[in-house]
């Protein structure tokens, strides 16, 4: 049996070239977006073909919801995808194990980039809600810094956001919540 969604990997951008697919996708959980799109809303037209991040990619791997092709339309299988994500993306199997915790949980996880931090978190999804949360994961021997975690709080609380750091301690991940302050 054929996999729902395929998607190609084109250097190290995982692309949905079937709008309608990319559609489907955004809407059924917030997987993707359509590339140049910086806000799509929930039941848009999409009019591009859509990009995955690495997480969601392999998030849907995980689910057997999505075939990867390479440049030369050669199926990537799992381990080969999973390979290629590390060596293209820094600590990608934290990020991955922590992305993988959140959305079995329910969250929706997207890209962290414009805050800063690895990922934006929503209860609801983007354009339903404000990302409620901002996280940063620190790798196991990981230190953060005090101004670090300073200026974090700040931004966390100037963008109305809980901060939030991803840890793995004793071979299990915690999360610590920093809740901004609301004068």
């Amino acid at each position: 049996m054929g996999c729902k969604f395929q998607a190609q990997m084109v250097g190290r951008r995982i692309i949905v070239w079937n709008i309608q697919q990319g559609m489907e996708l955004y809407s059924s959980g917030f997987y993707g977006k359509p590339i140049g799109v910086r806000k799509p809303q929930l039941g848009d037209e999409f009019r591009d073909p859509s990009e995955l991040s690495p997480f969601e990619a392999m998030y849907l791997l995980d689910h057997k919801l999505i075939s990867i092709k390479d440049e030369k339309d050669n199926s990537l299988s799992k381990k080969v995808f999973q390979e290629k994500c590390t060596d293209h993306f820094l600590n990608f199997a934290s990020k991955m194990r922590v992305y993988r915790h959140l959305r079995d949980l329910g969250y929706i996880v997207r890209p962290g980039l414009k805050f800063g931090v690895d990922f934006a978190v929503y209860i609801k999804g983007p354009g339903l809600e404000h990302s409620p949360y901002m996280v940063q994961i620190i790798e196991k021997n990981g230190k953060i810094d005090p101004i670090e975690l300073v200026r974090a709080g700040r931004l966390a609380t100037t963008v109305r956001k809980n901060f939030v750091i991803a840890s793995t301690i004793k071979n299990k991940l915690h999360f610590f919540i920093f809740g901004r302050f609301k004068p």
